[in-house]
């Protein structure tokens, strides 16, 4: 067994950090604030190779795999706490590895490069205000007329509205095309959102990741070219759950991310900051909570890369089956976020009432990755029944 990245990785992962130092940590704040990824930071993103980073270099990607994938988005939330350049980042990453696997050649020419160059924003729409990760119970839906394919519905908690409708792009979007097939009866197809007749859009005022938008888009009898079908009608399910392995994935790899800075400043304060004649670090009830702190994250790191290391296996070797995936990427999912919650509130803990600032800049952490608990990209809950079926087998699922 080598627990060891690739040389490549290394460095890699080097030039990312310095990227992210010199471009992104020094707006983490204004982002924040301002609610806004600046136009000038993704096109720097797009220039280094980040955006679309997973996208074949055929449409001006980098065809990079997931372990190099999750490295970046580890990277990009270490300078980024809040998650909101993350969050841009990987939904590009996970989902338009999925556009660039299974859409139609002549969309992909269409779309991917503008994605790749910061030009498109690209996500995913799946969640409905009747339901969020029950995704066979969707209303969406998309029928073949004269030629085209039409979508009527609503999709709710979608990250990127405001991005999409201002740069461009759309969303790979989850409907039902075969009602009386319930799960087996969805497809996929890539739905543009920016000045598209039949398109409107709202905005939630989120309590974390302020940079990147969340909202709801309203479809009303909206027609699509052909070519946009992503996949083979009445096969979207299985597609999507691809999807949300590949995402999933880079989710957990960016809560680590976001940890690891929390605890690395953490560490810093507790050496620097004196209580009762001695540092902060001397104290035992500080070092056990430290030690158990770390302990969790070097645990949720090797489930984070043994997931993206299988998913590389999977694509490249053929070595892994989808209920391996599966259940390896919902314990990836499953352990980060909670993990890097704990950790950077008790590093908030440890800063006192400096903690509680703004300025600290810890509390942005805590409200991005909450998202992640609560149910952005699938509720942890989900991912309990998801790791019980498959070690018990489908036919104790709930549903």
């Amino acid at each position: 067994m080598d627990f060891s990245f690739t040389e490549e990785q290394k460095l890699f992962r080097k030039s990312v950090r310095e990227f992210c130092e010199k471009k992104l940590a020094p707006r983490a704040s204004e982002i924040d604030e301002k609610g806004e990824i600046p136009h000038e930071v993704l096109a720097d993103m797009a220039t280094f190779g980040l955006l679309g980073i997973t996208i074949s270099e055929e449409y001006g990607g980098s065809g990079a795999d997931f372990v190099t994938a999750a490295i970046a988005a580890e990277e990009i939330a270490r300078a980024d706490i809040s998650m909101a350049t993350a969050v841009y980042y990987l939904v590009e990453a996970g989902w338009g590895f999925l556009m660039d696997r299974y859409g139609n050649k002549r969309a992909k020419e269409e779309i991917l490069p503008d994605v790749t160059k910061g030009k498109k924003f690209l996500g995913i729409a799946s969640t409905e205000a009747g339901g969020g990760s029950d995704i066979a119970s969707i209303s969406t839906t998309m029928e073949k007329n004269d030629g085209k394919l039409v979508v009527n519905g609503a999709k709710t908690f979608i990250s990127g509205v405001r991005e999409a409708a201002k740069y461009g792009g759309g969303y790979v979007t989850i409907v039902k095309t075969s009602p009386e097939l319930k799960h087996k009866g969805l497809s996929l197809c890539y739905l543009p959102v920016k000045d598209i007749a039949g398109i409107t859009t709202s905005i939630f005022k989120q309590m974390g990741r302020e940079g990147i938008s969340t909202g709801t888009i309203n479809i009303n009898n909206v027609g699509i070219p052909s070519h946009y079908l992503i996949g083979e009608w009445d096969n979207g399910f299985y597609y999507a759950m691809e999807g949300f392995n590949c995402a999933r994935t880079l989710v957990a790899a960016a809560c680590i991310g976001a940890a690891e800075k929390a605890l690395e400043s953490g560490i810093e304060y507790i050496k620097e900051r004196h209580a009762f004649g001695t540092s902060l670090a001397r104290f035992e009830g500080i070092q056990f909570q430290l030690a158990e702190d770390y302990i969790k994250l070097e645990s949720a790191r090797l489930l984070v890369y043994k997931a993206a290391w299988m998913l590389d296996q999977m694509y490249t070797e053929n070595r892994f089956n989808h209920k391996e995936i599966n259940k390896a990427v919902a314990c990836a999912k499953l352990i980060a976020p909670t993990v890097a919650f704990d950790i950077i509130k008790d590093v908030l803990t440890w800063h006192g009432a400096y903690g509680y600032t703004k300025e600290a800049g810890l509390e942005r952490g805590l409200r991005g990755v909450a998202s992640y608990i609560i149910g952005a990209e699938g509720a942890q809950n989900i991912m309990k029944i998801i790791i019980g079926r498959e070690i018990l087998g489908k036919e104790f699922a709930p549903y």
